[in-house]
């Protein structure tokens, strides 16, 4: 895709064009602050450079029938959603419908070379079956902070070999097509904003409880990234005085004492010290745990299992308390892997919330799981770049 929207007003029809579906001349005239003629010459303009196309004729408002537009069919966006452990891989139309999404096992500490040869290999797969002749962009999430406007990692701790690497002009050469980066935990908050749990919230909180843990910040319906891409980033607030070493270098933060690896390591001593038979059994068949045999031992009754994400979940809700007393959000929204934990988890951190947090600030508050699982990163970076697409160039 070479075209770009001229201006706002052809963009502001781009993205309800894209997050609508297709629509009238009528009924976007009642959407946009145009007049009929002026509407009129804008569709035109975006219908001579390929990016909308006609598609019939609108239901009948009791005069002459309307023409629909929609947006190109063929267009197709590449969603990358790197975690510490795995990628997910997603092609999307323009309308951010997922037409294929495959991922594979992936340790992000190999390094951005071997990381990428592997999204790659995903990306051709998917264009060998059919879904894609090649791609008009791609929106690349990392799990670590992102210097957003040149789309550069920046000393990420979970990274090593990333910090500095230039994702974005690689990728973009690779894929012969505009690439945008930003952390995962925002691409995961745009997935839910988009299609999930938080349609209708313009100011909302997305927590990512993962290998680490991170908080994508919505703010009057737009991504919060701070200075330098390290905003949202609650895994290394201090949650323990004192407490363990963290891999950023201090002690005591919350992603040292619950995240995925945190649970992982609790959950082996507890199985080694002989406080749960069901988790050793499970450690002597696996030889090893992660959080899913954590979940696994808690579905099945196990006391310490459930004294284990009890324990992480009050925490977890101990931080978010401060951020819902301080951000106000409309929406807290709980992601990632670990939520595979479920109620049990939530009910932990709701508790604290709303014990911790003042009353004006927690009466009108939801804090759910988010709808759409490891779908949400890779909407979510079709969103990314997708809205840099649908902009003025």
């Amino acid at each position: 895709m070479t075209a770009r929207p001229g201006n706002a007003h052809q963009a502001r029809l781009l993205k309800l064009l894209r997050d609508g579906g297709p629509n009238s001349r009528a009924q976007l005239g009642d959407q946009v602050d145009l007049s009929r003629s002026k509407l009129a010459v804008e569709v035109d303009r975006l219908l001579e450079t390929g990016l909308v196309v006609a598609d019939g004729l609108a239901a009948s408002r009791g005069g002459r029938r309307s023409h629909n537009i929609r947006l190109n069919p063929g267009l197709r966006f590449l969603g990358v959603d790197i975690g510490a452990t795995s990628v997910d891989v997603a092609v999307t139309n323009a309308e951010l419908e997922t037409l294929g999404h495959i991922n594979h096992p992936m340790d992000v500490r190999e390094g951005p070379v071997a990381v990428f040869e592997q999204v790659l290999a995903m990306a051709a797969k998917l264009k060998a079956s059919g879904l894609a002749e090649g791609f008009d962009g791609a929106g690349i999430g990392v799990p670590g902070p992102v210097r957003f406007p040149e789309g550069i990692p920046v000393a990420p701790p979970i990274m090593p070999g990333w910090d500095g690497f230039p994702v974005r002009e690689a990728l973009s050469q690779e894929l012969g097509c505009p690439v945008m980066v930003d952390n995962d935990v925002n691409l995961m908050a745009m997935g839910e904003q988009h299609a999930g749990v938080a349609r209708t919230v313009a100011d909302f909180l997305c927590v990512k409880i993962g290998t680490g843990i991170g908080c994508g910040i919505v703010v009057g319906g737009e991504v919060y990234r701070g200075t330098t891409g390290s905003a949202g980033d609650i895994g290394h607030i201090q949650a323990v005085p004192d407490g363990r070493p963290c891999a950023c270098g201090n002690r005591g933060c919350l992603e040292a004492h619950f995240s995925g690896a945190a649970l992982a390591r609790d959950a082996t001593e507890a199985a080694q010290q002989g406080l749960s038979a069901e988790l050793a059994s499970r450690l002597e068949t696996n030889g090893g745990l992660t959080a899913v045999d954590v979940a696994a031992a808690a579905a099945a009754g196990d006391a310490t299992a459930l004294d284990l994400i009890r324990e992480g979940g009050n925490r977890t809700g101990q931080v978010i308390a401060g951020l819902v007393s301080f951000f106000n959000p409309g929406l807290v929204v709980i992601g990632g892997g670990v939520t595979g934990l479920g109620h049990t988890l939530l009910a932990a951190i709701r508790t604290q919330v709303y014990r911790q947090s003042l009353p004006l600030a927690t009466g009108n508050l939801p804090i759910v799981l988010g709808e759409l699982g490891p779908a949400a990163g890779v909407i979510g970076a079709a969103r990314l770049i997708s809205d840099h697409l649908f902009s003025p160039a």
